[in-house]
């Protein structure tokens, strides 16, 4: 997994990974005082945000990830070009829970993703990579890939 600066990155990879850490300021995270943002690039070039809500009742609480998926696909948008996740911890690349990989694996089992550091150094990797053999439309008896 190749590291890099987001200065380094391309235009539309640099938007995402600096719109996560934008969002990264919206999170309601008054337990775990552990702020994440999300931004996702949808396949028209709109980039949608989300972060992790918390919730006194803690299993009710949301990952940024599935924020800025649920936003997006209530937007009517489905297909994803690449993720940028940002969180608060300084020397350490947070990736997505296993509940979030599972969420994007719905849509792009391929899914290109950036963890970004408050630094700006990012690690690039891909869905392919964290959640190999991943659970897909495909492997019910409904493909969602060739609308079958």
């Amino acid at each position: 997994m190749a590291v890099l600066h987001i200065s380094d990155m391309e235009d539309e990879i640099q938007k995402i990974c600096e719109a996560s850490l934008t969002a990264r300021q919206m999170s309601y995270s008054p337990y775990s005082k552990f702020k994440v943002g999300a931004a996702i690039l949808c396949s028209d070039g709109i980039v949608v945000t989300g972060c992790n809500i918390e919730n006194a009742s803690y299993g009710l609480s949301i990952c940024a990830e599935r924020t800025a998926l649920v936003k997006a696909v209530s937007e009517g948008r489905k297909e994803f070009k690449g993720i940028a996740i940002a969180a608060d911890i300084q020397n350490e690349f947070v990736g997505p829970c296993g509940a979030c990989r599972q969420f994007m694996a719905e849509f792009n089992p391929t899914l290109p993703i950036f963890l970004v550091r408050v630094d700006r150094k990012v690690k690039v990797t891909d869905l392919g990579v964290l959640l190999p053999e991943s659970f897909t439309p495909k492997n019910t008896k409904f493909d969602f890939y060739n609308g079958e």
